[in-house]
């Protein structure tokens, strides 16, 4: 499987040069969860507001959340007014529910050893209505700059996609030209993607950090399913484009809010480890139960995520309705043979859990020294006894819409 790295360093040598999201961002994103709700008065603890995220930034370090990677605060839609000011075409925040204004809500964030994020939209206007950049995209980016914002969300409504290839890169080179490191993360591929094109990724490798590459996550084991089943339909063709500083995102995660079960919340935080995702926390952190807390600070699974390897692992069996998702991940051994990640993910809806087997050759598992394993959602870190030779068949037993996660360390 050695073809991996050579995509992943075919990629990199033209990427984005701002030194950003070497590996996947990690941090919260407001959208999933709160989504556009701004009545403060009948919702005030969590309404978009400088309330709400100064909340967070706490919560994220209180609860143990910064020290396990997790670092961007990133507002998500509704934080602007309805209209730019009249006088110096720059964007308000909403007067009431950020009456200090941007700058004030990251100097918060930044002291708590935090980073800052902000979303905006490529269209007329944002998909809620609020102003868009299309016509200030110099004022924005010098205006994000000011705000010390680090990390810039910029979505597609209210554009039209062929323009993408051109208004995406040029809003970016406008952020670079501030000299205020800013992570990019665009959307223009799942619009260009909704109209059957087919979007451009060198283009994208060049002037984005991420890409949004299907639609909005909803609180559903229903979307979930669908985003993981675009990833592995497309496997082919957008596998090779992630890599230190450019990364696939499937959008944020779902854990802690109202759908997914305890075995589907870890479902999605092993397959998105797998896929070297952006770990974007969409939920209410003051309220996360503490087995979630536990999957969400699961400091193994955020290290296969966070691997400095930077390779997008591929679902590569489907028997059964069991999925098997492998990710090559380091250490490589003295004779050049990857470690690697492995999900065993059910899609089964039986009444009990499922018996799988299957040979460490059927991966094109190769090392002839063998691999040693442990279960990365074992709460202390127990090697599973025996070494696991490439014609050794191995057993797991997975719950209904589960999933078993394991480290295969190459010996």
């Amino acid at each position: 499987m050695r073809f991996f790295i050579f995509l992943c360093v075919l990629a990199y040598a033209s990427a984005l040069d701002n030194g950003l999201a070497l590996t996947p961002p990690m941090g919260f994103m407001s959208w999933e969860r709160y989504r556009c709700l701004i009545d403060c008065e009948k919702r005030p603890n969590e309404c978009i507001s400088e309330k709400l995220f100064k909340n967070i930034a706490d919560v994220m370090v209180e609860e143990g959340y910064k020290d396990a990677g997790y670092e961007y605060v990133i507002i998500d839609d509704c934080w602007l007014e309805k209209k730019r000011d009249n006088v110096t075409g720059r964007l308000v925040p909403d007067k009431k529910r950020f009456p200090n204004g941007m700058k004030a809500v990251a100097d918060y964030i930044h002291s708590k050893g935090l980073k800052f994020g902000l979303y905006e939209d490529y269209g007329t206007s944002t998909c809620a209505g609020y102003p868009g950049v299309i016509d200030n995209m110099k004022l924005d980016a010098d205006t994000f700059a000011e705000w010390e914002v680090d990390y810039v969300k910029l979505d597609g409504c209210n554009a039209d996609p062929k323009t993408m290839d051109v208004g995406y890169p040029k809003f970016g080179d406008y952020l670079n030209k501030t000299g205020r490191p800013m992570v990019y993360s665009c959307s223009w591929p799942v619009y260009q993607e909704e109209k059957g094109t087919i979007p451009n990724y060198e283009l994208m490798i060049k002037h984005c950090n991420l890409w949004r590459n299907w639609d909005d996550i909803q609180d559903s084991y229903d979307s979930l399913k669908k985003i993981m089943d675009y990833f592995s339909r497309n496997q082919e063709r957008i596998q090779p484009q992630a890599g230190p500083g450019h990364w696939n995102d499937p959008d944020m995660l779902l854990l802690g809010n109202y759908a997914l079960s305890y075995d589907q919340s870890k479902t999605q935080m092993a397959v998105w480890a797998i896929l070297a995702a952006p770990l974007l926390m969409s939920t209410d952190l003051r309220s996360v139960t503490p087995e979630i807390k536990a999957i969400l600070q699961n400091k193994e699974i955020i290290a296969v995520n966070q691997d400095a390897l930077g390779i997008q692992g591929k679902r590569v069996i489907l028997i059964n309705k069991i999925e098997v998702w492998v990710k090559p991940i380091s250490p490589v051994s003295k004779t050049g043979h990857y470690s690697y990640a492995v999900a065993f993910v059910s899609r089964r809806d039986d009444g009990f859990p499922f018996d799988f087997g299957l040979k460490l050759s059927d991966l094109k598992f190769d090392n002839l020294n063998g691999y040693k394993v442990h279960d990365l959602f074992a709460k202390t870190k127990t090697l599973i006894p025996q070494k696991y030779r490439t014609e050794d068949t191995f057993n797991v037993r997975i719950n209904p819409s589960g999933v078993q996660f394991y480290k295969f360390t190459s010996l």
